[in-house]
């Protein structure tokens, strides 16, 4: 049994069955059709589940939640595609009403494969990590240090291991990532780094831990830009060493 609350507009009911009025459905834009209903789950008197159909198709495709109870929605699913299922889920973690992360399954497997989150609060994206290929573990991630919608960072698990072993950037900040780190021997440790110093695409310039000391004892780089190295600086122990 439901009522009409004249007063807001919203036909109210008690979803439960125990007597005691516990949700309310509302038609927000006038067309016949309910867009919105929310619930009072814990019977506190405070709406703490809303479902929203956004679109206007008569089909529910948002939920938002107050999961922590304080009055405030910090959770939403939302189904972007139809399909029933929900392929985003956003977060407020911080209460401050924002969401500023967020979880999506690009690929409509029904499993969210890739993260993103507003780290310093500004209201904008800036990181985001990726399991591209479906196993569980984040094999990508992307950062726009800078705050101007460019990603500038990011590093790669390439071997599929779970550990993100080559770190890539743009140090010039022109939109081309033109350095790059690699930890090779799987320590945990990068022991390669190579660059593209004049931002042709090709590198040109190369640092190397031989012996993994953590200290890169070998350096070669293109100094004609042919493609080919013709410079290598190598400490022996002894001091370095210069050969062309």
């Amino acid at each position: 049994m439901s009522d009409f609350d004249t007063d807001t507009g919203a036909e109210v009911f008690d979803s439960d069955g125990d007597g005691i009025d516990d949700a309310a459905s509302v038609d927000t834009d006038g067309d016949g059709i309910i867009d919105a209903t929310g619930y009072d789950s814990d019977g506190d008197g405070i709406i703490d589940s809303i479902d929203l159909d956004t679109d206007g198709d008569g089909i529910i495709d948002a939920v938002a939640e107050d999961t922590d109870g304080d009055g405030v929605i910090d959770t939403a699913y939302v189904d972007t595609d139809g399909d029933g299922v929900a392929d985003t889920e956003l977060y407020d973690t911080d209460g401050d009403g924002v969401f500023e992360s967020g979880a999506v399954d690009t690929d409509g497997d029904g499993v969210l494969d890739t993260a993103v989150a507003d780290t310093d609060g500004d209201g904008f994206v800036d990181t985001a990590a990726v399991d591209a290929d479906g196993d569980g573990f984040v094999d990508a991630v992307v950062v726009d240090t800078d705050g101007d919608g460019f990603v500038d960072g990011g590093a790669v698990d390439t071997d599929g291991d779970g550990s993100l072993e080559t770190v890539v950037a743009d140090s010039d900040g022109d939109g081309v990532f033109d350095t790059a780190g690699v930890d090779t021997d799987g320590d945990g440790f990068i022991d390669t780094v190579v660059a593209d110093t004049d931002g042709d695409g090709v590198v040109d310039a190369a640092a190397v831990d031989t012996d993994g000391d953590g200290v890169f004892e070998t350096a070669v780089v293109d100094t004609d830009g042919d493609g080919v190295a013709d410079v290598a600086v190598v400490d022996l122990g002894e001091g370095p060493f210069t050969g062309s």
